[in-house]
């Protein structure tokens, strides 16, 4: 590849790129040309509950990119599942499941002000979920997701105020992915469920009509928005 052609390429960072749907990202963004550098605890010994982990991988990076994805979450511990009743609440799995869906990507977009451009439109897209919706929550229960979930869309939300300042032309959103067939939803066999490249095809329909306008909004896949 010629140098200036380098020079154009457009720049994808995934944080979580081993998983189900930041794999099939990581794989749908390369075909459209773009480079794409992936981060996860399998590839990179990436603990997105850790600062200094985080720290050091995220301090490694080198350049501008065009979009960031955060596609890191758990529903519960390892051996749990999430709370049906106010009875089943635990201090220490409520706390571990903060860590990952909050406080990581917290700690990721930490880092994210020096690696946007200033000069062309960018997007910086944290997959949450629909459950951490507080007007949309009709049905009660798991506790500790949605509220973690609802922690993760306010610092969205904060996260874009900040950056429309240092960085005008980026967009910060939430995602809601819908329920898509990994290890993540084997349990909920009764749940429509798409491939994870069948949902990266509709993240990135989603983000593709994105502009700095939609910055501090909150979308599902379909590209509908998503009450806070």
């Amino acid at each position: 590849m010629a140098q200036n052609d380098r020079n154009n390429m457009k720049r994808a960072l995934i944080v979580g790129g081993s998983g189900g749907i930041g794999a099939a990202l990581a794989d749908t963004l390369s075909k459209r040309g773009m480079e794409v550098i992936s981060l996860s605890r399998s590839q990179d010994g990436l603990d997105i509950t850790r600062q200094h982990s985080v720290d050091r991988a995220m301090g490694n990076l080198q350049g501008h990119f065009d979009l960031i994805l955060v596609t890191t979450g758990i529903l519960a511990p390892a051996g749990c599942g999430p709370e049906k009743s106010l009875n089943e609440i635990s201090a220490a799995a409520m706390a571990q499941v903060f860590a990952v869906n909050a406080i990581g990507p917290a700690l990721v977009l930490r880092h994210v002000p020096k690696l946007l451009p200033r000069n062309r439109p960018s997007v910086v897209a944290v997959l949450t979920a629909r459950v951490g919706s507080i007007a949309d929550n009709h049905l009660g229960g798991w506790y500790s997701y949605r509220a973690s979930k609802a922690a993760a869309n306010q610092i969205v939300r904060t996260a874009s105020v900040e950056l429309k300042r240092k960085a005008p032309q980026s967009a910060v959103i939430a995602l809601h992915p819908g329920t898509v067939a990994t290890s993540f939803t084997r349990n909920y066999p009764s749940h429509r469920k798409d491939s994870p490249e069948v949902s990266a095809q509709n993240l990135l329909q989603v983000i593709d009509g994105v502009t700095p306008t939609d910055s501090g909004r909150f979308f599902d896949w379909s590209g509908k928005e998503v009450a806070w």
